[in-house]
């Protein structure tokens, strides 16, 4: 086979490349465009279409890996492009974010090849809208209280939809919020404010739906994030001063409230390893975890 076509990720390719990631509904943050496009330049990522599929190559912890391919196309043959690929090159074969449904698919096409490690680090967190918004019973009962503690400190407080009205304010409540954090000093926290910013910066472009939280008159928290699928929202980027006691359950309540409640559930997506947030994003209680595997050929580390 010729060489896999690959090439950058433009927004125009928007609706092009949801066509494939929707095309069997699968719950993983990474597969909604912004992901796709605001991370590319942070992990090399082209695409390609190969054979009816969409597969795209990154280059993680070092490696090139490829996702498996989506999409209503030949998907073993794209598989054996890879394949090819990798050989030709002189690469051991990589696939990342592969769930149990591809894992099975896979080994079908090409039974005792392959062996998969799961990775906790990268499993997103799931919810159930309904409950992040009533937030009720006791195990709620400390998110409740921040909340109430925030209406409390702010009685004039407000919710607004992100719009093309009130964005650029966002913008610069993420500079202020970038500057309070320490990112500069920090590359990972770095990477993330320059998806943050550049979200805002192309918030129309991506199609992203957001919300934002004044107290006295000013900003203190916005969130963003679309959908994955019919029944599934992702929450991509939140955004709240520390300061200002219990704006991030705040405006978590209220944006989900606002905009997601037709969503069945809501992903927070991952937690990176880092145990406060993975203390966090346990304790508003998901119903389940997107789980994503790194598959190699057996015998291959």
């Amino acid at each position: 086979m010729t060489e896999i076509p690959f090439r950058k990720v433009e927004l125009s390719d928007r609706s092009t490349i949801l066509s494939y990631l929707r095309y069997k509904p699968y719950r993983s943050c990474e597969r909604t465009f912004a992901n796709v496009y605001l991370w590319a330049r942070f992990y090399h990522l082209v695409w390609a279409e190969v054979k009816g599929t969409a597969i795209f190559r990154a280059e993680i912890d070092g490696k090139i890996s490829y996702t498996y391919p989506v999409g209503g196309g030949d998907r073993k043959a794209a598989i054996t492009a890879i394949l090819e690929e990798c050989k030709r090159e002189g690469r051991k074969f990589w696939l990342h974010g592969v769930n149990k449904a591809e894992l099975e698919e896979l080994e079908q096409y090409f039974p005792g090849t392959f062996q998969v490690e799961w990775v906790r680090d990268v499993e997103d967190y799931v919810y159930e809208t309904e409950k992040l918004i009533a937030l009720s019973g006791k195990k709620y009962h400390g998110k409740k209280n921040h909340i109430n503690q925030f209406k409390a400190a702010y009685p004039d407080w407000s919710y607004e939809p992100i719009s093309q009205d009130n964005v650029e304010e966002c913008f610069q409540m993420a500079l202020r919020w970038r500057e309070f954090n320490g990112c500069e000093a920090d590359p990972e926290k770095n990477k993330e404010m320059c998806v943050t910013l550049n979200s805002l910066r192309l918030f129309q472009e991506l199609e992203l739906c957001g919300g934002l939280l004044r107290a006295d008159g000013e900003i203190v928290a916005f969130t963003m994030g679309e959908p994955v699928s019919e029944d599934t929202f992702v929450v991509h980027i939140e955004k709240a001063y520390a300061n200002i006691r219990g704006a991030y359950p705040m405006i978590n309540q209220q944006f989900l409230e606002h905009e997601v409640a037709d969503y069945l559930y809501v992903n927070r997506e991952d937690d990176t390893g880092e145990e406060g947030l993975r203390k966090a994003k346990l304790s508003y209680h998901p119903i389940f975890m997107v789980e994503k595997g790194v598959v190699s050929m057996i015998g291959e580390k």
